[in-house]
């Protein structure tokens, strides 16, 4: 019965707003942000751009979409990852996505990596899967990994039970 009252009562708050012209701008505040707070995890925000003409000294660390233009001195760690044709990363880059037209110095970790034809990488890449066009130039070593975002924290733990294995072993 109580829902029953309930479904009777949007009737008379239709007569109530027109009533109550300014009271519905104090309740539109509370009721908007709750708005955005659902519409935010819909709609994807735009990438992030760091500029051609900005230097990063330090890592970078966001689960959104960035592109590099410009020069970084650091990890990067991101879901996508763009690295434009005039940016150069000097340190390790993790991400789902990684796009490389320019120049990366360190080693490259994501699930799919694409190398494009302007791309220089200078590093090991561990991936699930890539892509390398004609012209792309990559000094490194390539290593295919079902997990290759935490496979260097697996790799540790595995490092240090490795050693106590062959101990049993032998």
């Amino acid at each position: 019965m109580f829902s029953k009252s309930k479904i009777n009562e949007p009737g008379p708050k239709a007569d109530d707003t027109s009533a109550k012209p300014a009271a519905p701008e104090m309740p539109k505040a509370s009721p908007a942000p709750t708005d955005y707070k659902a519409a935010a995890p819909k709609a994807k925000p735009p990438a992030s751009v760091l500029s051609q003409d900005l230097h990063v000294t330090g890592n970078i660390k966001t689960t959104g979409d960035i592109q590099v233009e410009g020069t970084v001195e650091g990890d990067i760690r991101a879901h996508l990852l763009t690295i434009g044709e005039s940016a150069t990363i000097k340190g390790e880059v993790i991400a789902d996505d990684v796009v490389v037209n320019g120049r990366i110095v360190g080693r490259v970790r994501g699930l799919k990596v694409r190398l494009t034809a302007t791309a220089r990488v200078e590093g090991d890449i561990i991936h699930k899967t890539i892509a390398i066009e004609s012209g792309a130039h990559f000094e490194g070593s390539v290593q295919r990994q079902d997990d290759p975002l935490n496979g260097g924290k697996a790799r540790a733990a595995a490092g240090q039970a490795a050693p106590a294995a062959p101990t049993q072993q032998g």
